[in-house]
């Protein structure tokens, strides 16, 4: 029996690619935003501030990246899945620490398996989605 689990994780190479496949599509929208990529425990890997970007939108990248490692779902699926659920549409964003519930926030799946996260913030939640996604993009995902 072996104590010991070894997990995929996020090279510092692929949080770049991100990093700079997201920016260069928030240059393209002309939205100053924020960009922040974590590994598969939340850790921040990467991050980007664009001049411009509003303060709070450097949290909150971090936060949309972090909830879509912790159960492998978009920061966008999180709304879709506790909205008709009182209990979860109450308890969750209440009970679980950095939880955002609009889009902008993906996991990054390599190999079939969760080896970190994206978050975008700046724009409306739409655009966030958008920058993440070609962040995405850029490593195949």
């Amino acid at each position: 029996m072996s104590y010991v689990r070894n997990k995929p994780s996020i090279s510092s190479e692929a949080a770049a690619v991100l990093i700079a496949a997201a920016r260069a599509k928030a240059d393209e929208l002309g939205v100053a935003m924020s960009i922040a990529v974590v590994d598969e425990s939340g850790d921040l890997k990467a991050f980007d501030r664009m001049d411009g970007s509003v303060h709070v939108s450097i949290q909150l990248a971090q936060d949309k990246a972090f909830t879509a490692i912790g159960f492998g779902l978009s920061s966008d699926g999180w709304y879709d899945f506790i909205k008709d659920d009182g209990p979860l549409a109450l308890g969750a964003p209440a009970a679980i620490d950095r939880l955002v519930t609009f889009g902008g926030g993906y996991p990054v799946v390599l190999d079939g398996a969760i080896v970190g996260g994206i978050g975008v913030s700046g724009g409306h939640y739409s655009q966030d989605m958008t920058v993440a996604q070609a962040g995405l993009a850029a490593l195949g995902d």
